[in-house]
This record gives structure tokens, sequence and C-alpha cells, in this order.
């Protein structure tokens, strides 16, 4: 992507002058981001999403100043008729299911990878809303269908109501409204309360990032450390005090068990780009609701194309995929770092791949990881 060339999408903005100037730091409101934008999930597609197992979607309902929160799936019946006001239907990641969702978030990934979520979609009949709020991630908020009125401010009391079964505001206090009308975008970074009410049926797409908190970040990290270490290891290595004298105080930790414990840690991060490993391994995780279907391991490799549900990054030393790592150099490395930017390989590109990168990519694609896509004549 050319970070410098001015995108519609921003309004004129390159990414480059957007990630300067507004990323993290203030709103962005494009009138017409996407020129005559049609859904590509349409609101029976969207009904038969939040049906399926392995799909998250919630149900919102607000009766007077009553506030609902269900979890699905939910079969059509059980939600509620069309012309019932005050209602939202959520389903998130749809960019996993649909071809076009995940497309069109493609046209965000001026933002790293590693920061890039999915796609919500939201259907909400007249009135229809979360409540005001505020997120700890930046997102983009893509008008599809019908309008959505926007109230948006920088929050100073953060209260939360009690008696309500989402986080909503106590004491919301907009400073701008705005009404979004098909293919309009609103950006707001983290932090910033907004409150979205449907005027008459409507359908936003909201972009969502990845927000790594730092303590749990640690946690994940320091498992993975841990297990690679004790992969490396024949036998436990076990905490041993041969010479621990008896002792008039036992409810004092012993120093040497407070070095032990330090050792082990220090092992952990002493290995060569075990860290670099760990978080790239993170990253690349599928969620708990991604599974891929098995491909054919014999077909020829013309053209390698990812799968949508596959997430692919690299490092100076590591090429990874869906929580696995590998280290790569060279060629075969320039040609892994194309395929996880452009998400394809051409027959150009794979005329120079070696013997083990394309046996590699055979069994991604045996794996339904990736798919091998004819040309077409």
């Amino acid at each position: 992507m050319d970070t410098k060339q001015s995108l519609a999408l921003l309004g004129g903005l390159s990414a480059a002058q957007f990630m300067r100037s507004h990323w993290q730091k203030k709103p962005l409101l494009v009138r017409q981001a996407i020129s005559g934008f049609v859904p590509p999930v349409a609101r029976a597609a969207l009904f038969d999403l939040a049906a399926q197992d392995g799909v998250e979607s919630r149900l919102v309902q607000q009766v007077d100043d009553v506030w609902t929160l269900q979890s699905g799936p939910f079969n059509r019946r059980a939600l509620p008729p069309l012309k019932r006001p005050h209602w939202t239907l959520l389903v998130q990641g749809v960019d996993l299911h649909s071809d076009p969702v995940h497309a069109l978030m493609q046209q965000f990934r001026f933002v790293p990878d590693a920061r890039l979520d999915d796609v919500m979609i939201s259907y909400a009949s007249d009135g229809g809303g979360v409540g005001p709020h505020f997120d700890s991630y930046d997102v983009f908020l893509i008008q599809a269908h019908g309008q959505r009125r926007w109230r948006i401010g920088r929050q100073k009391d953060i209260a939360l109501r009690d008696d309500v079964p989402m986080k909503i505001l106590a004491h919301f206090e907009p400073e701008e409204e705005y009404v979004l009308e098909p293919g309009d975008m609103l950006y707001l970074p983290p932090g910033w309360a907004h409150d979205g009410i449907a005027e008459g049926e409507c359908m936003t797409y909201s972009v969502g990032f990845r927000v790594p908190e730092r303590a749990d970040l640690a946690q994940e990290l320091l498992v993975r450390l841990a297990d690679e270490d004790d992969e490396g290891c024949d036998k436990p290595v076990l905490y041993r005090d041969g010479k621990q004298p008896a002792v008039e105080q036992p409810a004092e930790i012993p120093a040497t068990l407070h070095a032990f414990a330090r050792d082990a840690l220090e092992r952990a991060l002493a290995e060569p780009r075990a860290l670099e490993r760990a978080l790239g391994e993170y990253l690349t995780e599928p969620k708990a609701n991604v599974w891929f279907e098995p491909g054919d391991s014999r077909a020829m490799l013309e053209q390698v194309v990812l799968d949508r549900r596959t997430r692919m990054m690299y490092d100076a030393d590591h090429i990874f995929i869906n929580g696995e790592s590998y280290r790569a150099g060279g060629a075969d490395a320039t040609l892994m770092h194309q395929l996880a930017d452009q998400r394809v390989l051409t027959p150009q590109a794979l005329a120079r791949a070696s013997d083990g990168a394309l046996e590699l990519l055979s069994a991604w694609c045996a794996d339904g990881w990736a798919h091998a896509q004819p040309i077409a004549d």
C-alpha cells in the first residue's frame, strides 16, 4: 500500500496523514468514505449467521430504561419482530465468514495486522442502540444501511450504571452529533464516548482493533516461554534444597526459592529470539471459534491465496501463521513476506520458490490455511 496516496476512505487524507493526525488522537468524520456502498451481508444473511454455532452474537433490547442482554446463537423466531423498536443484534467476526466483508477489512491494513481484529455488524430496529459507552480500542464505524445518529464526546466522568448488564455510562455528556448515511464513516479513538441510535431500520459495520493488555500479554508470553523451555528438557528441572537448615520461622519464603524462581524466568527469556517467537505465535493464534476445512494436498500450486481466516505475520527472523512459527531467511523469507503482506502469491512469485517453500505451501493448502487457485484462461 502506498501510504502517501490520498484515499477517499479517509476523506482525502493519505494513510500516513491519518495515522499522524488522527490515530489515537481525535475523531474523523468522512462523508461517502465508500461511495455507493452496498452492504455485502444482507439482513437475512446476518440473521442466518447469528443462528450458527461458533458465531458470536448478542441481542440488546431496551424497554423504557430497562436494558437486557442475551448471547446467541439465535434462530429467527428468537429475534424480536422487525417493527418492534429499540433492539439491536450484534454479530462479531463477520469477516471470518464472508469474503466481501474480509475484503472490506483489507482496506484498513495501513494499520499493522497485529492490531487489526475483526468486523462486527450491528443491525438495529428504529431507536435501537447499545447505550452511551466508550471502548478501549480504535473503531471505524461504517454506515451500511439506513441512518444512525451518533453523539460523541471526550468523557471525563467514566462512572458506569450498575443496574444494567452492559457498560453504559451513567452521565453521558456529548459534544458533537452526526447523522450517518450509507457510505459515511466515523473514526473514534480509544476512550471517546459515543452513543449510536438507529433512525429507522439500520446496519452499521464496525472495524475494530486488538488492544493487548500489558498484564495479560505478559502472562500469555510467559506461559508460552515456559512451554518452549520445557520442550528442550529431557526431564523437568526440580527445585532442590539439600542444604536447607531447620527453620524457626516456617512461613518465611526461602531465599533459595526466590533465586530458583528468578533463574526460571531468566532462562526462559535468555533463549535467543524466544520472546519474538512467543509474541508472533500469540498474535497469529486463530480465535477459539475458527476452524479450517482440509484442502487438496495434490493441487497444483499455480497461485496461492491465504484463507480469509488465516492470520499471517513476520518479523526479521520468523514467519508466523495461525499460531506456528518458522525460521526464514533469504529469498524464501522475501517470498513469505510477500504472501503475508499481499495474501496472494502469483505464478511469477511461485516460480522463485525453493522446493522447501513449495512443500510448506502445499502443507498449508492441505490444512486449509491457504488455497491453490488455478489461473483463469
